[in-house]
């Protein structure tokens, strides 16, 4: 058992409280998720469950976690740097119990996450691992350890279909208590028993926490329906405050006229008129107390807002990319991942490439980026499955959208930053200390504000909140321009792309026609 108690978290920076009070039981077997928009805290909470000392450079903490008798798995979001420089080998052998693994275990192991057996001894380095590989191997040697208890973070990141649905199974089925981040919708609706969601409320001055004991589906319906339920209650009390009030008034009004007009000659007036006000003034108290009691109108973290450029939209017979590769090689050792790769992409057609994690889809995406950024006839935004190798960490986000400096750039910028709820002092926060989730945002806001037509998104909705995810699925599928995006995410695959190519060492598979 996994017990939280009383636990505030501030941030250092800035001083906002992310956690007040926060008391939770992770009970035996449960599967419980935590949700909340990006930059909530969602992750340093769990990362202060894993090790106190993984936040103390950035937040302060004060609180009890009780796990007594428990050994904690934790995979963390992002695979830290002095991990990235071992082989894979290496990054085993940090396992004690990697050496108690008999060769049909490991074999079981690497076949249930779509590995060959060998992976375990690789020299490969971990940081050139592809996303999906680095998952796999951090949750293999998780997994050797026997932990009664598993802290994931995003662990479906880059996970092919395949791999995901044996997550899916793996959390459903074993007896070990687990508690995780995901912003796969799918999974939280398969697997949660679970909601722990934090909210930012009141421009992000407020945290909220909400826990309940039930699936994510069944949150959804009834916190929506307690807040339509609360909101007709409130503006019902208003209706009432408003009719009190004008009586109130009419009333006031009448005695104040009497007041001004009696005469000083009829003692017995006054003092029926200093009833009256007596009992105007007690009216007065009691609808003050009523109003204090009114049902308050519900207090909701809402949800991005973005917005694409005028313009983007392509005609339907425009040809976007016509590629042809012989083959296409790994950056890093020239490995040959596939062969006779061709796509075509005519108009405003929503393209996404699937396939199991390895196959070189970044690859094949980042060439097709260097093929369409240098066309006149077209603009072209491109956001990369590594942050990194657009943000500058040491930027911030009001920099990076507003090179110029200039003050009408600068404004406009804090504007978009604003519709993605960003605080002030988020926006003048280094990249570096962002959330994913909030780095993505600043990556769609500079392609949503340069009127590009044709986007190439690896992983666009991988660091978006299950409550933010609908909101960008929306405003994808309603794009005018051209999509060539690589995903696993089933929501989007289904609700935006039109059509559907599978990478094999054969080429591109279509697996879907543009309707």
């Amino acid at each position: 058992m996994l017990q939280i108690k009383n636990l505030n978290i501030v941030h250092k920076k800035d001083l906002r409280t992310i956690l007040d009070d926060f008391s939770f039981t992770l009970q035996k077997g449960e599967k419980a998720a935590i949700i909340g928009e990006e930059g909530n805290g969602k992750s340093t909470l769990l990362k202060w469950i894993a090790d106190p000392l993984l936040v103390e450079s950035y937040v302060e903490t004060v609180g009890e976690r009780i796990c007594r008798g428990e050994r904690i798995g934790y995979l963390p979001q992002e695979l830290p740097v002095e991990e990235k420089e071992k082989s894979v080998y290496e990054f085993f052998c940090e396992e004690p119990l990697f050496f108690m693994q008999n060769p049909k275990s490991l074999a079981q192991m690497a076949g249930r996450l779509r590995m060959n057996p060998d992976f375990f001894y690789r020299e490969q380095k971990m940081k050139t691992l592809s996303g999906g590989e680095k998952i796999k191997v951090q949750l293999a040697r998780i997994l050797m350890a026997e932990p009664t208890i598993l802290l994931l973070d995003e662990p479906t990141n880059d996970l092919d279909t395949e791999t995901l649905e044996w997550l899916e199974e793996l959390i459903l089925r074993t007896q070990q208590s687990v508690l995780y981040i995901s912003h796969d919708e799918t999974l939280l609706e398969r697997t949660a028993n679970v909601i722990i969601h934090i909210e930012q409320i009141r421009r992000k001055t407020v945290c909220r926490y909400t826990i309940v004991r039930t699936d994510y589906q069944t949150y959804l319906s009834q916190r929506a329906s307690q807040f339509e339920t609360q909101e007709r209650e409130a503006k019902n009390d208003r209706r009432q405050e408003e009719i009190r009030q004008e009586k109130f008034r009419r009333i006031q009004q009448r005695v104040e006229h009497e007041q001004r007009n009696i005469s000083r000659q009829d003692p017995h007036g006054g003092q029926l008129l200093k009833k009256k006000m007596k009992a105007v003034k007690s009216m007065e108290r009691r609808y003050e107390r009523e109003a204090v009691a009114m049902t308050q109108m519900p207090e909701e973290e809402r949800a991005v807002f973005l917005k694409m450029s005028e313009g983007t939209s392509l005609p339907s017979g425009k040809m976007v990319l016509d590629l042809y590769l012989e083959r296409l090689q790994a950056e890093k050792n020239g490995t040959i991942l596939a062969e006779h790769i061709s796509l075509r992409v005519r108009g405003p057609e929503k393209v996404c490439i699937i396939g199991t994690n390895g196959t070189g889809k970044t690859t094949l995406l980042k060439r097709i980026a260097r093929e369409l950024l240098g066309r006149k006839d077209i603009s072209v935004a491109y956001m990369p499955q590594n942050y990194e190798d657009l943000l500058e960490m040491e930027q911030t986000p009001i920099e990076y959208l507003a090179p110029s400096g200039s003050r009408e750039d600068r404004t406009k910028a804090r504007t978009y930053l604003g519709a993605m709820r960003y605080t002030t002092d988020e926006m003048e926060h280094p990249m570096k200390e962002l959330s994913g989730g909030q780095k993505a945002k600043v990556l769609l806001l500079r392609m949503s504000m340069s009127g590009a037509n044709v986007l190439l998104l690896d992983e666009p909705t991988r660091n978006f909140s299950p409550l933010s995810g609908p909101v960008i699925r929306e405003i994808l599928k309603a794009y005018q321009g051209a999509i060539i995006s690589i995903s696993h995410d089933r929501k989007y695959i289904e609700e935006v792309c039109s059509s559907r190519y599978l990478l094999t060492g054969q080429g591109l598979v279509l697996l879907k026609e543009p309707e």
